[in-house]
């Protein structure tokens, strides 16, 4: 298991009301994303899924107000959850600590994964809880629609492990079973991204599988791309050679 990071609680508050045997855990990873993050837990507190335990991290956010704005929604709305936590690292640590922080710090068996931009329509949870209680499956997943400054639907489709050869096709907004990400060991740091293709390349090794939901319940926002195409190109040649090396079977 990758080592969990050092986190100061910036707030923490439990419900007086005894938490249902159908306790979710959302996790918001968070970094730089003030102006995003309302719109985001917004949508998990709209969800028809009532049971709710929500764990944000914020991974020490430098360019904008992120923790106090977090701080702030969860003191105003923390009557929606039965448990409401916000964490903060004392260093920027990357995605994949800020998800294994909060998967760490999560009580419930069932943990869904979402960043701070992103957005959840209210089926999202509901949906995919019955999904993994019906099949016991690792993990579920469903269709993306990406908004922002691209608009279309995602390329989610029914879990093959033959199809992660040539790339991913699975984003990390998902149901996770805690005993899934311990079997794996977490996520794990990958430099200039694709930790959500590392890690279900570990399901794959693992045996493990998940399931799909084919419904568009998840929003993933696009942002304006920043990166030059011989950088984005140089990423890419990189990240691959990383992820051969680690998951052999893979052809890119």
């Amino acid at each position: 298991m990758n080592r969990l990071a050092h986190a100061e609680a910036l707030h923490a508050e439990d419900s007086p009301q005894e938490p249902g045997r159908d306790l979710v855990t959302v996790a918001v990873s968070l970094f730089n994303y003030a102006a995003f993050l309302p719109a985001c837990l917004d949508s998990v507190a709209a969800q028809h899924h009532q049971s709710l335990d929500l764990i944000v991290v914020d991974d020490a956010s430098d360019q904008d107000d992120s923790a106090e704005v977090a701080r702030a929604w969860l003191k105003e709305n923390a009557g929606r959850f039965c448990r409401s936590i916000l964490l903060r690292h004392g260093r920027n640590q990357g995605l994949a600590q800020a998800r294994n922080t909060a998967f760490g710090q999560a009580r419930t068996e069932a943990v869904f994964v979402i960043d701070a931009d992103n957005m959840i329509y209210p089926r999202a949870i509901s949906r995919l809880k019955h999904a993994l209680d019906e099949t016991g499956a690792a993990a579920a997943y469903t269709q993306l629609e990406f908004f922002g400054s691209e608009r279309r639907l995602g390329y989610a489709d029914v879990w093959t492990p033959e199809a992660f050869r040539t790339g991913n096709y699975v984003d990390a907004m998902a149901l996770i079973s805690r005993q899934a990400w311990r079997a794996v060991r977490g996520y794990t740091h990958l430099e200039g991204g694709w930790e959500d293709y590392e890690f279900w390349c570990k399901f794959v090794d693992r045996g493990l599988s998940a399931i799909y939901v084919p419904e568009v319940l998840c929003r993933y926002r696009v942002h304006a791309g920043s990166m030059l195409r011989t950088e984005a190109l140089s990423a890419h040649r990189r990240l691959s050679i990383q992820m051969m090396s680690r998951h052999p079977w893979l052809d890119l």
